[in-house]
Order: C-alpha cells, then structure tokens, then sequence
C-alpha cells in the first residue's frame, strides 16, 4: 500500500486548506470540540460547503456529489478535522442519502435528495426503541397498511436531534408473523404529520441532543416507502455499514490527541509538565499507537474501495476501535485537567463563571456524552460478534 501522495493530491490538500481557511466563520470554529455546536452552526458550514459543491463527498456526482476519489476523500475529512470544522451532520447527508440514491425510485431521488443536499430537510434516525436497541431486529413499532397508506404506531428512543428533525428514517414492523429481520420495513416521515410526539431526554451533561418519539396512528403515504415492503433490513444494513465507517473518526481522534498534549504541557504534576512524567507520557504513547493502527485499518479499506470493492464486515473494526480510542482520549484529558474538570455549565449550579481555564471547560461534560458511542451505530459487543461470524468464521 502506498503511502504516499501525489503532487496532483497535495495540491488538492492545499485548495481544501485554503477553502476552510477563508470560509469557516470564526464563531463556530472548535465548538464542536467541546460539543457546543448549534444547529445554527452545523447549517452554516453546511451551506457553505453546499455552495461550494463539497456537502456530500460520498455521492455520486449525478445525485450531487462531488466526484472526489477515496483519496480525496480522506484528504478533505483530515483537513476539516485538523481545523476543527463543524461535521456535516450524517443523518441526511451520509446515512439516509446513500439508501434514497440507491434503493429508492427516481420520483423519490427528485423529491428528496436536493433538500438532503441543500440543507432544507433536517433528518432524524428512527431505529432504536426500547427494548430494540443493539437487536434492533426485535423492534415493535408497527405500520398496518390501509389503502395509500400505512398507519404506524409505536416508539423510538434515543433520537437524535429529533427536536429540530423536518423528516425521520423509520424502521417499522410489517409483517410480524416472520423471521424477525424479514418483516421489517423502511419508512420516510414526515415529522410534521399528526400523530408524532417528541419528548427530550436529557443526558448526564444536562444538554437536549436525544429524545423520544411516539406515533399515535400516523398516516403515512404509501409513495414514502423505500424500496419493497418487508425488505427494510436490507437497507438498513447498508445504512449501518456506512454509519459505522464514519463513526471511527481517525483524524479527529488525531486533532483530539493533538490537544490532549497542550492539556497536558500546561498542566504539572511537582512541577514537571505532566506530558514529560512517564505514566503519562506511556498512556498518550499507547493511544497514538492504537490510532497508528486504526488509520491503516481505514486506509487498507479505503485502498479497497478504490479497487472498486466496498466496505463490508471491517466497519465494524474500524466502529469498535475508533470509539474506544474516543473515550479514551475524552478519559486522559479529565484525568489531566483534574478537579477543574469536574464543574461543567449545562444548566448545573452556578458554574456560569467557570473556575478553572479556558481548557477545561465543558470537558467533564464531552466525557460524559461520549460514553454513548460505544453503544450507537450497534453496540461494540454486538460488532464483536458481527465479526466472529463475518470476518473469523465461527
């Protein structure tokens, strides 16, 4: 595997620094770190990459895409990692977008994959449920055809972003009479239509980013299906083999460690800067090594994918491996800040003024949140088993 990159690709490097050197306000740079984006934010540097044709790289370029290689792919994600953008957000862009332009019949690749681009349709995953989370198959939220439509009833948890949400992906029961997996079907709603309620869950950093939604006999057109009825497993699969790429996050991890360092030049132990103590520098040492392997992981798969091959049971690799070293960092860096990581500011006490510096806030807090990616996209035990019978054969 050849490493290293062409003058055509370094200058590609280079127009992709340039853009997000000009173009990303400064108002939102780094937010994301501290996982105080907005939706305001996430539009913004969203429409500013739409208008510049750089929103969906992982489209075909007859849907809008931008036609960029793997190679340019990996190069856009590191630089708008290294300069802290915002992420496109993937419910619409990265994981609904891909099943329309694949499954779906051109009337709805008309309908929804401009707005998908342009940012006009705010999406909303509807997969988890209580008691269906990593077995998803268990699910029981129901859809009972009657003429042009389906009625659904039912409930969905651990929603992203569903407060903001212009339409949710809908994994709903068709057919409960067999195999589990084979009477699922796969649903766009309208998240506007009577019927859908959405109650917040508010999470250990006392931030609104989950919810609950309930459907109480929505109507649902039938031209809102994806593909056939009963089939909607196969789509999600495909979903969740792009869900699970994305999620291991190579090169914000890089930035991530990168600022771990800082924390941890500025902050002593006896007066020595506790980057130079050897516990320390032995555990920031193992966690490059581990992301070392992790990105040649990801760039094997990529060299694949550019031979015309595709992601496959290795996502699952890169999701169990790329969260774990998330978390770890999110640990090392409370472990380095110390007791001034402790107050955070998400409607907690009087923390309004925060006691220690300027790193250390909303630390407590981003650990917190992180513990949940380990669990989302399928949780790491069921990826593990994903590969035992895929990948090991057993």
């Amino acid at each position: 595997m050849d490493l290293t990159f062409s003058p055509e690709e370094e200058a590609f490097r280079s127009e992709v620094r340039n853009f997000i050197a000009e173009n990303l306000p400064a108002d939102v740079k780094g937010k994301a770190r501290r996982d105080m984006t907005s939706k305001d934010d996430f539009l913004k540097w969203h429409h500013i990459l739409y208008k510049r044709g750089w929103v969906a790289p992982l489209w075909p370029k007859e849907y809008g895409g931008t036609g960029w290689n793997v190679t340019q792919r990996y190069i856009f994600n590191e630089e708008c990692a290294k300069a802290e953008t915002p992420q496109v957000l993937p419910f619409g862009v990265a994981m609904c977008g891909p099943v329309i332009f694949t499954y779906a019949n051109e009337e709805q690749k008309k309908r929804f994959l401009p707005r998908i681009l342009s940012g006009e349709d705010w999406w909303c995953q509807g997969y988890s449920e209580p008691g269906a989370g990593s077995d998803l198959a268990s699910l029981k939220t129901k859809a009972v055809r009657e003429g042009d439509h389906y009625i659904v009833n039912g409930q969905k948890t651990w929603t992203t972003l569903a407060q903001y949400a212009d339409w949710i992906f809908c994994l709903v029961r068709t057919d409960p009479n067999v195999k589990s997996q084979e009477g699922i079907t796969f649903l766009l709603i309208d998240m506007k239509t009577p019927g859908i309620t959405v109650k917040p869950i508010i999470v250990l950093d006392g931030a609104h980013e989950v919810n609950e939604v309930f459907f109480d006999d929505v109507k649902v057109p039938v031209e809102n299906r994806i593909g056939e009825e009963n089939k909607g497993w196969t789509y999600a699969k495909f979903l969740l083999v792009h869900e699970r790429s994305g999620i291991a996050g190579v090169a914000r991890s890089k930035k991530a460690i990168e600022r771990l360092r800082e924390v941890a030049r500025a902050e002593t132990v006896d007066g020595e800067p506790l980057v130079e103590t050897d516990e320390f520098a032995r555990k920031i040492a193992e966690l490059e090594i581990d992301l070392s392997a992790l990105e040649y992981t990801e760039l094997r798969t990529l060299a694949r994918e550019a031979r015309g091959g595709h992601a496959g049971p290795e996502s699952s690799i890169l999701k169990i491996k790329g969260t774990e070293i998330q978390q770890r960092i999110t640990e090392l860096t409370v472990e380095a800040i110390g007791y001034y990581a402790y107050p955070y500011e998400r409607g907690f006490g009087d923390n309004e003024y925060p006691p220690g510096p300027e790193y250390a806030v909303g630390q407590a807090g981003h650990y917190f949140n992180m513990r949940k990616s380990s669990i989302f996209g399928g949780s790491n035990e069921i990826q593990r088993n994903i590969i035992a019978k895929a990948v090991l054969g057993l």
